[in-house]
């Protein structure tokens, strides 16, 4: 088959509603492909992830209890309303964990690097859709043709998906995923709701698969009655109500020196040997002073002021709010020292600094992405041509509920144009499967 009828057969496979709203991005006749030691690493760390997770969520709880760690709550809970760290504590849920979990890693010469940990992910029915389009090109997807499907089912056996206006744009996506679940013809048939059309009675006694973020609950039409009901148990949210486990604020403790002993013992020496290789160093942008015998470790530096004269080499850092924000979606918060002047860079660490106490950001080791060429097409031409790009992976792992096993669905790549240094969807990245 011809490139020119590749992409004729992937533009006839594209659901007529589209996948999200007002989104457009490049096309090619080839899935991504990834050698294989990138493969193995990407399987190992649906494990290790999932482990880290687990951890995260230990260390809260004990830190509510042991005054020595008190600080762990404090600091991922800064800036929350009460009745959000309420829903987080609630014992009826405390050992839940979420059923997928989507890395967001950047391709870079020696591996990838852990930019952030996404638990509630767009982009399921996308990736479950191009799986099953380059599959049927004869194309060996990562994953399988249905492996997003069958994950999805495994993970959440009878859950309706529920979106909130704020999360409109993936509806489309969702309703191609609901379809294909349907068509499987196991149990009830599911649907794609929204709040705005439900009462709190259709709700009682089911289980949904909650697509909207914890920090606009003020904007979730039946946010009230539906946060009732779960408490009260006649309702079960996944990923479960906990807004501490969505912060970034966890890649930066998992190089905290006093934490070590707790993530070597909670991970295992493998895991947390693997996990050192690909998240990045990363410090909590803390403006209370160090004793002055002190430094940050790695940056070598006694003050946040000190920093604010980093060299361009030196300022290969990534500034970034935690969570819990608007602003965190999307990359809107991000900011990269050594793409900005000296005085840009200073204004950036001011910002985040006196966003502290209620948004705290992080900084972290800048990893620049590998640069590779991929065909994509040229629509005037009628043919593709070498796009040099950087990558970004997400790899989607999904929990079979009542288990503890993580399976990998599928891998998503955004292939994006050489320049761009914030790696995400754009009209003129490609989005496409892998292969290996």
């Amino acid at each position: 088959m011809s490139p020119a009828e590749r992409i004729s057969h992937i533009r006839q496979s594209f659901p007529g509603e589209g996948m999200f709203r007002d989104k457009e991005w490049v096309l090619s006749p080839e899935a991504f492909a990834l050698d294989s030691a990138t493969v193995e690493l990407i399987e190992k760390l649906g494990p290790a992830l999932r482990a880290f997770q687990r951890a995260c969520n230990r260390l809260y709880f004990e830190s509510l209890e042991k005054p020595e760690i008190a600080w762990v709550a404090e600091l991922i809970d800064q800036g929350k309303p009460a009745h959000v760290i309420a829903l987080g504590r609630e014992a009826r849920w405390r050992d839940d964990l979420p059923g997928v979990l989507r890395p967001d890693l950047v391709l870079t010469e020696d591996g990838v690097c852990i930019s952030e940990l996404d638990s509630l992910p767009g982009g399921i029915g996308l990736t479950g859709w191009l799986n099953e389009t380059y599959a049927a090109l004869g194309q060996p997807v990562l994953g399988g043709g249905a492996g997003m499907v069958e994950g999805f089912a495994a993970a959440f056996p009878g859950e309706d998906i529920l979106i909130s206006r704020e999360s409109g744009d993936y509806q489309p996506e969702m309703e191609w995923l609901v379809g294909k679940l349907n068509e499987r013809g196991s149990g009830f048939p599911r649907s794609v709701m929204n709040p705005w059309n439900l009462t709190p009675r259709e709700l009682a006694g089911s289980s949904v698969y909650r697509f909207f973020e914890l920090f606009d609950l003020d904007n979730v039409d039946l946010a009230t009655e539906m946060l009732k009901m779960a408490r009260e148990g006649e309702l079960n949210f996944s990923p479960p109500l906990k807004a501490f486990l969505e912060e970034k604020l966890w890649l930066v403790l998992f190089w905290s020196p006093p934490l070590q002993d707790f993530w070597r013992e909670a991970l295992g020496l493998a895991d947390y040997e693997l996990l050192q290789k690909c998240i990045p160093q990363g410090w909590v942008v803390d403006p209370a002073p160090l004793p002055p015998f002190a430094v940050y470790p790695g940056l070598n530096i006694q003050s946040w002021q000190e920093a604010k004269k980093f060299g361009g080499k030196q300022r290969e850092l990534v500034l970034k709010i935690s969570g819990f924000s608007e602003v965190g979606w999307g990359s809107r918060s991000v900011s990269i020292g050594h793409d900005l002047s000296q005085e840009q860079w200073s204004a950036a660490l001011d910002e985040a600094l006196a966003s502290f106490p209620t948004n705290p950001f992080v900084m972290q080791r800048f990893h620049r992405a590998r640069l590779v060429n991929h065909p994509a097409w040229n629509e005037e031409r009628q043919e593709t041509a070498m796009m040099k790009s950087r990558v970004r992976l997400c790899p989607y792992y999904f929990v079979p509920q009542g288990t503890e096993e993580t399976r990998l669905g599928g891998v998503l790549a955004t292939v994006c144009p050489a320049d761009k240094k914030i790696l995400h969807g754009m009209r003129d990245a490609m989005m496409l499967p892998c292969v290996g």
